[in-house]
């Protein structure tokens, strides 16, 4: 009866399987970690910018981020100066014939100045003062005007060394504006006060209630509340050096002059002597103060400037915002969101976006001003604005001139990189996962794919961001992304800096899910870019800059990567397997890479190839390659690192069932150093010598080779030492020790007798706190461990009371 139960004990070694049943949970998480594996990496370093400016590196055909600006820089009829005293019109008529127009006698002489001055100031009293006038208010600027829908605040005194201003929202929507060609004045001050969502006053005149008389209270208004104000403006003479004394009380200035206008709803275009005002701003600009000229960029714009005075007030924020010491400047000042509004109108556009989004972007770059950008919808704000700069760039269905695309594409970078310093921060993840983000950064990407400004911008922020699972799931339900980044490695192949990215990105689906791997591979020649591009950086011309050669081997890294990874699904892993010079390019990474040198290339060729391993037939390049692999495996097993050593361990343990190969390690005495390996108190590192173990065991001649070098009792050390803590690796120790041990052991029956005993009583056990953790060991231990406890404990018993038994 014992001969039968010793028979039916013997039924084979354990790497040929004992149970077909259907695998559970716990055995599917086991297999994994037997097996396949997900390989991960580094993100890509991207150093952060030494000076701030709209554009990195190459900067032909693009916009400069220095300037000259002075206030003569501003234009008419914005700031166009007053002609002095008004003068009353002709009782009559002039009895001579008018002379015909000439445009060179106008240019002679102060009296043609003083013509030209009239006319235009006539003009536009004509058109301040008509209330049902629909003719087109000149303004001498055909650029269409920006509308600013912000929330206005009113300025009050800070405490804030350099500053001094602090803010109370009161909002405040400043009607939509049409360009200037087809812009009509309101009929009526009903109309204005419903486009505020405010009941009709009649202060300023425009209402038909105050009839004539309204024009009075509006010649009050400026007399009594806003005159003082400009006439402290021009109080000051304009370059030079000026007292500090004088900003702070230029500052007071601006802040009280916003706050009237603010408050008797005058901001915009309303006022009739807005000229004179702005007049009297952009005088101050040339003092060359910071604090002051963002003051001023604030008034300016709630004033509703347009044309060349919008675009130079942009670049004056723009240069405010260059310099990190002025970064506090923005933090209490209303400013940001009058930006954003700027960003966030339907009709802005041209340069003066441009400087607008390049001060954003820098802004972003601080943390603190990010969040308040976060706060204000700033990545929905940007989004709206890229998707608008899309559709003109895009002749299907809006036709535009090479001009405007290129204009898109310099705002597209803006907005781009804005975006990738807000993906830096963990609150801005909830934004990215929402409004279909990934898709429409996908079509910026695919209709700027020439820019590599805007699409290594892209590139950057799904790297940051597909580092994180919610995120990256996100993205690999993405469809149009697959193909567009393999497009892209196609394209720009030798940019580096935009390939690893795009290769990182592909990497962090693939090692996520299996519906990832294959719709990776499913893309038409994936393999096929994937294997060009490995060639290409593989074999890449030597006497290369230091800094290009680790970027080259780090896309080598992130692309061998994308491999690994996808090899986990069994469709494209046999593929892959099959595959020569897919093959053959890993194993020339091993023969041409130093692992001291580069040891993060070859580990991960070394677990691309463990992965392509576990695929068996004839189809199987690793398995009939089996030799020359064997020797590659040979010399990084000497190698002092052990990330490298453990690689190639678990390489041997797949192809250690392979005759050959177990000859080979035996002759080459790998078993000594394999036995030695689990000594080394690294979980990992014994799970992958009992695996070679297990397999060499099989063999009754290397039974008796291992256990010469004491295997059997470095087994029973690992057992006692990892069991509790790593069912998974106490299951492989146990395996390994039936295949090692025979009917006749019995040296340490009783050791292992007693380890196995109490391992397999379930109230002995101490386990874990919490629940969670608790249940899964629960299951590793019934399901995986147990079974194989068991069997070898009841042959352990038999073989301890045999008499003459070592106690």
């Amino acid at each position: 009866m014992a001969s039968v139960e010793r028979k039916q004990e013997k039924q084979g070694p354990f790497y040929l399987g004992y149970d077909t049943k259907r695998p559970t949970s716990a055995e599917i998480v086991t297999e994994a970690r037997r097996s396949l594996r997900t390989l991960q990496t580094r993100r890509p370093f991207t150093p952060r910018e030494e000076h701030r400016q709209l554009f990195t590196g190459s900067h032909d055909g693009r916009p400069p981020s220095t300037f000259s600006l002075h206030a003569r820089n501003f234009e008419v009829p914005d700031s166009r100066p007053n002609s002095g005293t008004r003068l009353s019109p002709l009782g009559h008529k002039p009895g001579l014939p008018r002379p015909p127009p000439d445009e060179r006698t106008d240019r002679r002489g102060s009296g043609g100045a003083r013509k030209r001055l009239v006319r235009a100031r006539s003009l536009t009293l004509e058109l301040c003062t008509s209330q049902h006038s629909t003719a087109p208010q000149s303004v001498g600027v055909h650029e269409p005007t920006v509308s600013m829908k912000s929330s206005h605040h009113v300025y009050t005194k800070s405490s804030h060394p350099g500053h001094n201003q602090e803010r109370t929202e009161k909002p405040l929507k400043i009607t939509t504006q049409i360009p200037t060609e087809h812009r009509t004045l309101r009929s009526s001050n009903a109309d204005f006060s419903r486009a505020k969502g405010k009941p009709p006053d009649t202060w300023h005149g425009r209402g038909d209630a105050a009839g004539d008389d309204g024009i009075d209270d509006e010649s009050l208004f400026w007399t009594n509340d806003v005159l003082p104000v400009v006439q402290t403006f021009e109080s000051v003479a304009p370059g030079g050096t000026v007292a500090p004394e004088t900003i702070e009380r230029l500052l007071e200035a601006c802040r009280d002059l916003y706050n009237v206008l603010l408050e008797k709803g005058m901001l915009g275009k309303r006022l009739k002597r807005r000229s004179y005002i702005l007049r009297a701003l952009f005088r101050l600009i040339d003092l060359g103060s910071d604090p002051l000229n963002l003051a001023l960029a604030q008034l300016i714009l709630a004033l509703e400037v347009s044309g060349n005075n919008l675009l130079n007030i942009c670049k004056l924020v723009f240069k405010i915002s260059r310099s990190s010491r002025n970064d506090f400047l923005f933090q209490d000042d209303p400013v940001i969101d009058s930006l954003v509004s700027l960003i966030d109108d339907c009709n802005s556009g041209g340069e003066a976006v441009l400087y607008c989004m390049g001060s954003l972007k820098l802004l972003s770059g601080n943390s603190s001003l990010a969040r308040l950008l976060l706060d204000k919808d700033f990545i929905a704000v940007s989004l709206r604005l890229s998707e608008r700069l899309v559709q003109f760039s895009d002749p299907t269905t809006c036709p535009t001139d090479h001009h405007t695309h290129t204009v898109a594409g310099h705002i597209l970078v803006q907005v781009t990189s804005a975006l990738r310093n807000m993906a830096d921060f963990p609150e801005s993840r909830p934004s990215f996962l929402s409004n279909d983000v990934f898709s429409r950064l996908c079509a910026v990407m695919d209709r700027h794919q020439e820019d590599q400004d805007v699409c290594l911008n892209v590139s950057r922020i799904f790297s940051k961001l597909s580092s994180y699972a919610e995120c990256c799931s996100v993205l690999a339900e993405t469809p149009s992304c697959y193909r567009l980044f393999l497009s892209l490695l196609c394209k720009h192949s030798r940019k580096q800096a935009l390939t690893v990215r795009l290769l990182f990105t592909l990497g962090n689906l693939a090692a996520r899910s299996n519906h990832a791997r294959e719709r990776v591979y499913e893309e038409e020649n994936t393999t096929g870019v994937l294997l060009e591009l490995f060639q290409s950086y593989l074999q890449v011309p030597e006497n290369h800059p230091h800094e290009e050669e680790e970027e080259e081997e780090d896309v080598l890294i992130k692309l061998i990567r994308v491999l690994a990874n996808m090899s986990i699904h069994p469709g494209v892993g046999s593929s892959l397997a099959a595959n020569t010079q897919c093959v053959e390019l890993l194993m020339k990474v091993i023969e041409l890479r130093s692992v001291d040198e580069s040891p993060e290339t070859v580990v991960n060729a070394l677990t691309a190839i463990n992965n392509l391993s576990y695929v068996q037939g004839e189809c199987s390049v690793v398995r009939l390659r089996h030799a020359h692999v064997s020797r590659l495996l040979l010399r990084l097993l000497l190698s002092p690192r052990m990330d490298a050593v453990l690689e190639a361990t678990r390489v041997f343990g797949n192809l250690s069932q392979i005759e050959e190969v177990q000859s080979f390690i035996i002759g080459n005495k790998v078993h000594q150093f394999v036995v030695a390996l689990l000594d080394s108190k690294n979980p990992d590192m014994c799970f992958s010598a009992c695996g070679v173990l297990t397999n060499l065991a099989v063999d009754p001649k290397n039974r008796v080779i291992i256990n010469q070098e004491g295997a059997i009792h470095k087994l029973i050390d690992c057992l006692r030492d990892f069991g509790p803590q790593d069912w998974l690796l106490a299951t492989q120790v146990c395996q390994t020790l039936w295949n090692c041990t025979e009917d006749t052991e019995q040296e340490h029956a009783q050791e292992l007798l007693e380890i196995l005993s109490l391992y397999s009583d379930q109230k002995a056990l101490k386990w874990p706190s919490s629940a969670d953790i608790k249940a899964y060991q629960e299951a590793c231990w019934e399901l995986k461990f147990l079974p194989v406890a068991e069997r070898l404990l009841k042959r352990t018993r038999r073989l301890a009371t045999v008499p003459g038994c070592h106690q």
